[in-house]
């Protein structure tokens, strides 16, 4: 394995055997890692109803992975729709570090095309980005590969499992190198051991390659486990982000051993106890 020095960061990039080059992830809120999004003062609403958040102001920078928990109904994907430009914000606004094509997006319905293979599911992006069919379905062959996919390239989404399903719509996203990828619970719908190894494959991807992620998630452990920075949002209406709770656990990180680390059952408990302060206060106030 060889490496070398790229761009006017000079961050570490390793080349393989196979001439795959990936980036060496820059250290979370270091000062080698520049923003790649910026959510400023941020208010959205639907309709004329009263706003769904308001005054939310977040970043998440170079090889960060940042969270977002709450009650539900706390804005927490609306955030990620205003991210994408989805949805319009009401005020405030988003500046993005990167082009918009560099964003990756994850959802909990992984939206492959039933009629489409699944090498050619994967290849989709590629093909819109302008690569020719031969090459786009080359790529999308190796990235099945390096996702435990390989012999699976010629099946449907109708003969794959969830887990090979998932597996699929991510190689899907991490095919186009996005810098910037937005995770909203997309492996809620899987049993505990898939959900663990397509998630610790997820991981090991976003560590070794420096992607910056913003996650929604309601399983507490699983936003502590994977992110630098955990934000609790409020109770809706007008949800605003009540706590942010840096997470000072080293990286490269297993999601099995991450839980052993001394400081994870008290962070833990901390967002627990301010979460449920949280959900009964706006109780008390209806």
């Amino acid at each position: 394995m060889n490496k070398m020095i790229k761009g006017s960061l000079a961050v570490a990039h390793e080349a393989f055997d196979d001439g795959t080059e990936v980036r060496v992830r820059p250290q979370a809120g270091g000062t080698d890692a520049r923003p790649v999004v910026s959510v400023h003062d941020l208010a959205m609403r639907y309709g004329d109803d009263e706003p769904v958040i308001e005054g939310v102001s977040l970043e998440v920078r170079e090889g960060e992975v940042v969270s977002l928990v709450g009650p539900s109904g706390s804005g927490k994907s609306t955030i990620l729709r205003a991210i994408s430009g989805l949805h319009a914000p009401l005020s405030g606004k988003v500046d993005l570090g990167i082009p918009a094509t560099e964003m990756g997006f994850l959802f909990q319905d992984d939206a492959l095309l039933p009629w489409r293979t699944a090498r050619d599911n994967v290849a989709l992006g590629l093909r819109l980005h302008g690569k020719p069919v031969g090459g786009a379905r080359q790529e999308a062959g190796e990235w099945m590969a390096r996702l435990g996919l390989k012999g699976f390239e010629l099946r449907y989404p109708r003969q794959l499992s969830g887990g090979q399903r998932k597996r699929v719509a991510l190689a899907q996203v991490l095919a186009l190198k996005p810098r910037l990828l937005l995770m909203d619970e997309p492996f809620a719908s899987l049993d505990a051991i898939v959900r663990h190894r397509v998630t610790q494959d997820l991981l090991d991807w976003v560590e070794r390659e420096g992607i910056a992620v913003l996650l929604v998630t309601h399983d507490l452990e699983e936003a502590q486990a994977l992110s630098d920075v955990v934000n609790l949002l409020s109770q809706g209406p007008r949800a605003r982000i009540s706590h942010r709770y840096p997470v000072e656990i080293p990286r490269p990180r297993d999601l099995i051993g991450v839980r052993g680390h001394p400081t994870f059952a008290p962070l833990l408990q901390r967002i627990w106890k301010d979460l449920s302060v949280e959900v009964e206060e706006a109780t008390a106030n209806r």
